[in-house]
């Protein structure tokens, strides 16, 4: 019977001590809500942000970081709370559209100017007015000049001998027909001179090309000069859009690619053209390349000097994974996407981005495969829990040795997390951020006396950088593990946000010595004495660290 009672008590022994353990390894911890990375066992407030921590469910995560530590396991329900919504990664085209701007301008091809070839005076003017349409043969304007007289009367004298037998006649005819139209004689001109067998006085000019008139410099009985340009057309039925570029995007633009403008005037209709050019060159100022998009024209809507808005297409390649740009956390050093497992299970990862594409999506060039799904609403909740993860991961001694440093000094709750690299967790020492005061240590937190900055924590090692007195170095981090940060002017650790800490040069003179209460540390005094408030004998401060 002694026996069995001894085997009983045996074996409620052996149960009862993984219970002993798991209640160990789940110490009550609390953190804050806005700085997750904030831990320590028992409640308080924020250090950061003055919020009253709240306690850290026993076991968050536990079961899911036996599966795979770096996943989040969420019940249905808290996920619909948290509104967590995913979507599928895909492969598709990397298209992407180029947004810019641009002026309507004239088809530098399609333009003419019309000119005379001889001396002469404008007898008659067919078109008067800028900005009239012609089409190609109408007469313009009339001429007339004594020129014109003998290379007529020789054309006529080569029409009478045509008829007769010899070459010299004939070649006599040619060369009287090519003369006149050097002049700017018409092939209906020269047959109604041979037909009606007399001397035109004047001879109509007409125009070269279909088009508008957009420069007019002739007028009626105008004395006009060979070459003189006296009328310019431009042809509106395919004109340019000449676009400005960035010279970051020109990498995307190519000929022939599909590109749609848009003209205030009829903000509901679209004109689809084509790229046509890149220009060689690039604005110093804007740091834009012009490049040339050709449309059609029909109604003539599109009138050149017009502000437009364009789109050029580009599709880089043809299959590619792409993600939503909503489901990317972006931190400067890395971008972070949750991927959705089996069992409500999400696991952080780290991807590298490429081009950003149209619809929101973005090119991702590893991490991720076609097929998974990623959350693209929530993931600011779910990246929280995985940084409480990490910190409750310290804290109980998984990743890293987490030491809460905490002290109370004038009624205020101060805390310093320290996550050293080694395993020893190295005595710290407060001092004040101040050049002028770096030189006292103090054992506790709280602030300076003197000026009344919130004291830093330092370990020994880093202690060693800071003499007391002359020059300042340089400004440093105090973690160890963020010792190679050096600043030129004091400030925040740009690592872990820590107040920075000066380095000084080698002393010019010691440090004076100070006296303070050891129930009132408050207290500091240039010269021993009394304490004010308990009558203690004051002690001097270390000015050392021991």
């Amino acid at each position: 019977m002694k026996n069995i009672i001894f085997i009983c008590f045996l074996l409620a022994g052996l149960l009862w001590l993984p219970t002993a353990a798991h209640s160990e390894a789940a110490k009550q911890l609390y953190t804050c809500g806005m700085h997750p990375q904030v831990i320590q066992d028992h409640p308080g407030n924020c250090p950061i942000c003055g919020m009253k921590l709240t306690p850290i469910r026993n076991g968050a995560g536990s079961e899911s970081a036996s599966a795979n530590p770096s996943a989040i396991a969420v019940d249905a329900a808290t996920q619909q709370n948290m509104n967590l919504r995913t979507a599928a990664v895909a492969r598709g085209p990397l298209r992407k559209t180029i947004r810019t701007v641009g002026t309507v301008d004239y088809n530098e091809t399609a333009l003419a100017d019309v000119s005379t070839r001889i001396r002469g005076w404008i007898e008659k003017l067919n078109v008067d007015a800028t900005g009239q349409l012609v089409h190609r043969g109408e007469p313009l304007f009339e001429v007339s000049s004594p020129d014109l007289y003998q290379p007529q009367q020789d054309f006529l004298l080569a029409v009478t001998n045509r008829f007769k037998n010899f070459r010299s006649i004939k070649t006599q005819y040619t060369n009287a027909v090519r003369n006149l139209k050097l002049l700017g004689f018409q092939d209906s001109q020269i047959a109604e001179i041979e037909t009606n067998h007399h001397v035109l006085k004047s001879f109509t000019v007409p125009a070269p090309i279909s088009g508008f008139f957009i420069e007019k410099d002739a007028v009626a009985g105008q004395m006009v000069d060979a070459g003189i340009k006296l009328y310019r057309l431009a042809d509106l039925g395919i004109v340019w859009v000449l676009a400005q570029v960035y010279e970051q995007d020109l990498a995307f633009v190519q000929l022939g690619q599909e590109a749609v403008v848009k003209v205030a005037s009829m903000p509901g209709r679209e004109f689809r053209g084509r790229v046509t050019f890149i220009y060689p060159t690039v604005d110093e100022k804007t740091r834009t390349a012009k490049v040339r998009l050709e449309f059609e024209n029909p109604g003539y809507y599109l009138k050149p000097g017009m502000f437009a808005s364009a789109q050029i297409q580009a599709e880089l390649e043809s299959s590619i994974v792409l993600v939503p740009e909503s489901a990317v956390l972006r931190s400067g050093a890395k971008n972070t996407v949750f991927v959705a497992l089996d069992g409500g299970k999400f696991e952080g990862r780290d991807v590298a981005l490429g081009v950003e594409a149209e619809n929101a999506m973005i090119q991702v060039t590893s991490g991720l495969s076609a097929g998974e799904r990623v959350v693209t609403s929530g993931q600011f909740l779910l990246d929280s829990e995985s940084q409480l993860r990490e910190a409750i991961d310290k804290m109980r001694g998984s990743t890293a040795t987490v030491t809460p440093d905490i002290t109370s000094a004038d009624s205020t709750n101060e805390m310093t997390v320290h996550a050293p690299a080694k395993a020893e967790v190295e005595a710290s020492f407060y001092v004040c951020p101040m050049p002028e005061h770096v030189s006292i240590l103090y054992d506790h937190a709280g602030k300076c006396p003197i000026c009344g900055m919130t004291l830093v924590s330092v370990t020994r090692s880093a202690l060693q950088k800071i003499q007391p007195g002359g020059k300042v170095l340089y400004y440093t981090c105090p973690m160890p593990e963020h010792a190679n940060v050096h600043e030129e002017k004091p400030g925040k650790c740009p690592m872990c946000a820590m107040t920075l800490i000066p380095v000084m040069a080698q002393p010019e003179k010691p440090a004076k010595q100070l006296y303070t209460c050891p129930m009132h540390p408050e207290v500091i005094s240039d010269k021993p004495g009394k304490c004010p408030k308990c009558e203690m004998d004051l002690v001097p401060v270390k000015n050392s660290a021991k």
